[in-house]
C-alpha cells in the first residue's frame, strides 16, 4: 500500500474528527435522552464530564496519525 503524504492524512484526519465528534454527540445524546427526567445534580454530573471530555481520546488518536512525518 502507497504511503500517504502528511497533507493527504490532515485532509481526511479533519474529516474523521468532525465524524467522531457528530458521532460521539449523538451517542451520548440519546443516552441522556434516555435518563428517567428529575435526576440529581450529583448523579449528572459524572454523566456529563465523561461526554464533555471522552471525545479528546479518539481525536488525539487522529491527531496523532495526521501529524506522523512523511516517510
Amino acid at each position: 500500500m502507497p504511503h500517504m503524504s502528511q497533507r493527504n492524512r490532515k485532509l481526511i484526519g479533519v474529516f474523521l474528527i468532525l465524524g467522531s465528534i457528530i458521532a460521539w454527540l449523538s451517542i451520548f445524546t440519546s443516552v441522556y435522552l434516555a435518563f428517567p427526567p428529575g435526576l440529581p445534580i450529583w448523579v449528572l454530573m459524572p454523566y456529563f464530564v465523561v461526554a464533555g471530555v471522552g471525545w479528546l481520546y479518539p481525536a488525539m488518536l487522529i491527531i496523532r496519525w495526521m501529524a506522523k512525518p512523511d516517510a
